[in-house]
Order: C-alpha cells, then structure tokens, then sequence
C-alpha cells in the first residue's frame, strides 16, 4: 500500500566521505552501512516536494513545500537503502505524521528555496532557519540535463530504493519507488552550514571538509509504500 506519493523535484546532493564509526551507533538492527570503493557517505539532500498526496488525499498548504535532510547509506539482504539523520520541513503536521508512523527524525523550521535560469547556467538554492539564522546550501549548473553513468558514485548516492528506520529495538524497512534521475553538471557550489547546531557535534567536522562530490538530480515522481517491521 503506498502512504506517500509527490514528486521529488531539483534535488542538491552534498556528500561528504566520513569515518563509518561516527555512523555505525545510527544503524538499525539488522542493517549495514553501505560503501561505494571503500568510501562512506553521509549527505545533504535539498528539494521540493510538489502534488504531494497522504493516502491518495491532497492536504490543503500540505501539497508543496521544502525539505533538507542529513543522510546515510546502508543494506540489507543486498537491498540498498538510506537511514535518515535529520529531515527538515516547514510543515509541523509532515513532522507529527513522519515521526509517529514512522519513527523518523524530522524538525520543523522556516524555509525557502529559489531557483533561477539564464542562457548559460541555472541556480538551485534551499534555505532553512536555525535560531534565526538562515542556513543555506545551493549550486550553480549547466543547462542541459544528461544521464547518470553506471556505476558511478553519482549513481551510488542517487539510487537507493528502501528507506530504514528504528524505535527502540526494532527496525522498519519502507520502499521508495521512483526512476532513475538525470542530472545537470555543477559548475559551483556553496554550503552555509552550522554543522553541529543542525546534527550534532560529531558532524561539526564536516564544515572543514570538502565535499566528494555535488549533484544536481532533475528528480520524478516518487512514492513511499507502507512501513514493515523486519527486526524486533
């Protein structure tokens, strides 16, 4: 049964290298962190949902709205998933709903996002709001979409298609259905982070460190089936 279906549109992907330890208290039971040529990941996702639907039904001022989240890369039983850190929204219902049903980790804040377009580059730009200073990521890219290469880290960051969660001992696995996205190349980026004010002080490192890698992904429709228990 699907609970959530939107569509996922311009999504920036800031994804850091970190050393797994920092991860391994995060992981749900009965998962494992994830690794593409050795490397882990934990990355900073912007976006916008659009024509969001809860159970088939469009919640009035619920339909479009901005999301940010921290997140990291895990498997099961050969699947490849994600385990989310910290999921921003401006919608205090989103929050009550995802972190009740789902046993997620979502804050609601003020946002924004912009995006703008020329003969030569597009601008893609998300802002969220903490003890009222904005805080921002954005990227400068070309114009013309092109396909992500196989094998790819890009590939390895975007295509994900099971979501992990946990409460107390047991672990809830959901899919996530959507097809594979093109991208546009990043020419420039910028990060406005408190790191460790958003997610703790054992990511305040990363505001010293560049980023593996920056993506721009055009996104698609997308839908979040119903959570299953796998560990207890």
């Amino acid at each position: 049964m699907t609970f959530l279906e939107a569509y996922w549109k311009n999504l920036i992907l800031i994804n850091y290298e970190v050393n797994p330890k920092i991860l391994e208290p995060l992981l749900p039971m009965g998962t494992t962190l994830d690794s593409y040529n050795g490397k882990y990941f934990v990355s900073i996702v912007g976006f916008l949902f659009m024509d969001t639907k809860v159970l088939g039904i469009k919640l009035p001022f619920h339909v479009n709205f901005e999301e940010v989240n921290l997140r990291f890369y895990v498997q099961r039983n050969g699947e490849r998933g994600v385990v989310f850190i910290k999921e921003i929204v401006p919608k205090p219902l989103i929050t009550l709903v995802a972190n009740s049903l789902y046993y997620e980790h979502y804050y609601t804040a003020k946002m924004k996002h912009h995006w703008s377009e020329n003969d030569n580059s597009k601008s893609f730009e998300y802002q969220w709001k903490l003890k009222n200073k904005w805080q921002s990521i954005s990227v400068e890219t070309a114009t013309e979409f092109s396909s992500i290469p196989e094998n790819s880290e890009e590939q390895f960051i975007t295509e994900h298609y099971f979501g992990y969660t946990k409460y107390k001992t047991k672990t809830f696995e959901y899919e996530v259905v959507h097809p594979s996205w093109r991208q546009l190349k990043v020419n420039n980026y910028a990060v406005n982070i408190d790191f460790e004010g958003n997610y703790g002080s054992q990511f305040k490192h990363l505001e010293n460190v560049i980023p593996t890698s920056v993506i721009l992904a055009e996104g698609s429709k997308a839908s979040v089936k119903n959570k299953k228990t796998i560990h207890k």
